[in-house]
């Protein structure tokens, strides 16, 4: 049996080349002088080689990211499952990282909606934003996702607006920005225009994977790996159009058992040097507001998925430093059951989730009348949309992701009270005393 795995490579021509073109029209593949030979390892041909920073990324200037400069690639591949054991560290500068399965934070069924969208403006007060022109006009929302379906938003009463040419597909996959099936991608884009309606959607149908292996609702790490690249390669480039990038991540990697074993050196959840986690942290230094869902694997009502695990349960980029981390509560303020609780798993940020948004109210009923938008894969784009509204008029060069972050941490609703908590981090997000602190 084999397993998709990523791979890291040192600098070479033939590299620098292959990735030069990955996101051009006519993308070489993967090209190497010469392939390793290390458990068994299968390239991907398909797979343009994607420039990275080393391990020790804090030092790295961000052009070292670039194909010209990087210091290591990263492609795909796959190993044999009974020859991971053997993969004891990086050699020769390779190394063979995890390439788990990711799939969106869905939640216990049957239960029905509390509250609606109107009363989710109301908590986060988005007349006031909207008075104070703080409505996500010029700012770029990536739904890192299933895809959008822009005529079932406008049948929900909204005006979307996305841009085709700067959102991405996964080669092989189906592009068709805003045509996507009604699926979990719409009902997150749905959320992140609550507070932001003048937001440009970018769609990024991440879990529509055509890794073997893969289906709609998951995908693997890999195809993460690629639309981030994308992403950091557009937003250094001048022409980039917006005045600040969102990043909406409502996905996570559920169980353990999807991950290489505990303590193997390419494990992704609690390993900071992880290529994905790396590039992550790459992306927010060049400026992105990153979000993600904390997952649904809270101690009182896991998904099926969590397979009883509810500790722990905040890993890999979901528990990255440079990133807002969301969990959820109610309309009343109540957190939600099946919303992951902290501390972020040890060798990833401990003060996980970070904050809390709304979810499970009757919103963009993608799962049919009636249905909530539920789990943290709700909770993380209304977060997004607010992000989102105070870049309006808010520009990273300014106040860079971190900083932002900060500040609405401290801005948060406190609950049960001030401090953080496993359950609620530091409260309940409010855009509105964050954008009064920067005088919005």
């Amino acid at each position: 049996m084999r397993v998709s795995c990523i791979v890291t490579l040192p600098a070479q021509a033939a590299l620098r080349t292959s990735a030069a073109a990955a996101f051009t029209a006519n993308p070489l593949g993967f090209a190497m002088d010469t392939k390793p030979d290390k458990a068994g390892l299968i390239i991907d041909p398909t797979f343009s080689p994607l420039p990275i920073p080393s391990a020790q990324a804090g030092g790295i200037a961000l052009e070292a990211a670039g194909p010209q400069q990087a210091p290591v690639f990263v492609g795909r591949g796959t190993i044999d499952v009974d020859r991971i054991h053997e993969i004891a560290a990086e050699e020769d500068g390779v190394g063979i990282f995890a390439d788990p399965e990711i799939g969106t934070f869905t939640v216990c069924s049957g239960n029905p909606p509390v509250g609606a969208t109107a009363d989710v403006a109301r908590k986060l007060d988005t007349a006031q934003l909207l008075a104070k022109k703080l409505d996500g006009k010029g700012v770029a929302l990536a739904i890192m996702d299933t895809g959008i379906n822009l005529a079932h938003l406008k049948g929900r009463g909204l005006k979307p607006k996305l841009s085709r040419k700067y959102g991405w597909a996964p080669p092989g996959s189906a592009w068709t920005p805003g045509s996507y099936p009604v699926d979990h991608g719409t009902m997150c884009a749905y959320d992140a225009l609550i507070a932001a309606p003048k937001a440009t959607l970018l769609d990024f149908p991440i879990l529509r994977s055509t890794t073997p292996g893969g289906s709609v609702m998951s995908g693997f790490l890999s195809d993460a790996i690629l639309a981030y690249s994308y992403l950091l390669s557009r937003l250094q480039n001048p022409s980039w159009p917006f005045r600040a990038l969102v990043v909406n991540n409502s996905w996570g990697m559920y169980h353990p058992s999807w991950d290489f074993p505990a303590g193997h050196p390419g494990r992704y959840a609690d390993n900071p040097n992880h290529p994905f986690n790396l590039i992550v942290g790459t992306l927010a230094r060049a400026g992105a507001d990153i979000l993600f869902a904390a997952g649904n694997c809270g101690a009182d009502c896991p998904d099926g998925q969590c397979k009883g695990v509810v500790t722990d349960t905040i890993t890999g980029a979901n528990a990255h430093p440079d990133v807002l981390t969301l969990a959820g509560c109610d309309i009343d303020d109540q957190r939600v059951g099946y919303s992951s609780q902290g501390p972020g798993i040890a060798g990833m940020a401990p003060d996980k989730p970070d904050v809390t948004a709304y979810t499970h109210f009757l919103g963009s009923e993608a799962y049919g009348a009636g249905s909530p938008d539920s789990g943290t894969s709700t909770a993380c784009p209304v977060a997004a949309g607010c992000v989102a509204a105070l870049r309006t008029r808010l520009a990273p060069a300014k106040e860079p992701p971190a900083s932002l972050f900060a500040t609405i941490r401290a801005q948060a609703l406190g609950k049960p009270g001030p401090g953080w908590n496993a359950d609620y981090g530091t409260g309940i997000i409010r855009p509105v005393p964050v954008a009064t602190v920067y005088g919005l």
